[in-house]
């Protein structure tokens, strides 16, 4: 891609990984094998040559909203209230990692320099409630961007660019794959990582036709995780097996029924939730938000990261 004549920086991945420069890595490989989703293949050294990187402009971006702040305090002359967090958009498709891309970049930015208080939040937990679902029959839908409570996402990133002190999150259980009417709280971040499907998408309109807000209006940086649809699809399925070896297992799991499937049974119906279900919100929600990004890491078939593109300046 000639960067003359695209908004974007495309740098290919050792170009990027030279940008972290001799900053140590503050995980060690056990803690990094805990952050990571099932199926993902990030290690020690992915996590060197693209999250750390990452870890570093991100710093730097902190640092300079930061000066942003103090300089309009100073000009407006009067004292402004406190800054509000900086707050980091992660999205893509579900199997693409975007789970561990938000955990690492938690665990990495709590531990820079400056040791900040960062906050991680999955949409998830502001999906509408099962009951709900079926009553609107969009169970099978769960996930696109009907599937959520659109006006209490939108409430929870206002109050979070609003400065509240004190913010609740609603809890989601993968066990029960339901949310759980629990809340937790938390207090004064500095930074705050909203992760989900479709977290950058447009504002919708209004029932009266004006323009809406959208929660990706409240970013100050987001990431795209990406790959070809055939590797997520291969993925996702990988992972459906290993769940039925794993989580399925769990009597109490909604899933357990898949838990006595044998691999064929289980790669064909994997397959049929991927082709009716993932790929269509991925094909139709998803992907078309990839513009929307500060910057896209685009995956290979391992599951690594083969390039990094970023939105210029």
């Amino acid at each position: 891609m000639s960067r003359d004549t695209s908004p974007y920086v495309e740098i290919e991945k050792s170009d990027w990984a030279d940008l972290a420069g001799d900053t140590p890595l503050p995980l060690s490989g056990e803690e990094i094998d805990r952050l990571r989703g099932l199926g993902d293949e990030t290690d020690l050294e992915e996590v060197r040559q693209v999250y750390l990187p990452l870890t570093e402009l991100i710093s730097m971006r902190v640092h300079h909203a930061g000066e942003l702040y103090r300089a309009t305090d100073q000009f407006l002359g009067w004292p402004q209230p406190k800054r509000t967090p900086f707050v980091i958009g992660i999205a893509g498709s579900v199997a693409v990692g975007k789970s561990t891309t938000a955990r690492l970049m938690r665990e990495l930015l709590a531990r820079s320099e400056h040791h900040p208080k960062v906050e991680l939040v999955t949409t998830d937990g502001f999906l509408l409630p099962n009951e709900e679902l079926e009553r609107r029959e969009i169970l099978d839908r769960k996930g696109f961007p009907e599937s959520y409570d659109r006006k209490a996402l939108l409430r929870f990133m206002i109050d979070v660019k609003s400065g509240r002190d004190v913010l609740q999150v609603p809890v989601y259980s993968h066990l029960s794959y339901n949310v759980t009417g629990e809340l937790v709280t938390i207090e004064q971040p500095d930074i705050v990582i909203i992760e989900g499907l479709n977290v950058l998408a447009p504002a919708r309109k209004r029932g009266d036709g004006r323009p809406g807000l959208a929660i990706s209006d409240f970013f100050d940086f987001s990431i795209y995780v990406d790959a070809s649809s055939k590797d997520i699809r291969d993925w996702y399925i990988s992972r459906f097996l290993r769940l039925r070896e794993t989580a399925f297992r769990d009597p109490a799991s909604y899933f357990h029924r898949y838990s006595d499937l044998t691999s064929e049974e289980a790669v064909a119906r994997a397959a049929s939730l991927w082709d009716s279900i993932n790929w269509p919100n991925l094909r139709d929600n998803i992907q078309s938000t990839r513009g929307r990004a500060s910057l896209v890491l685009r995956k290979g078939s391992d599951h690594s990261v083969s390039w990094v593109r970023m939105r210029k300046l």
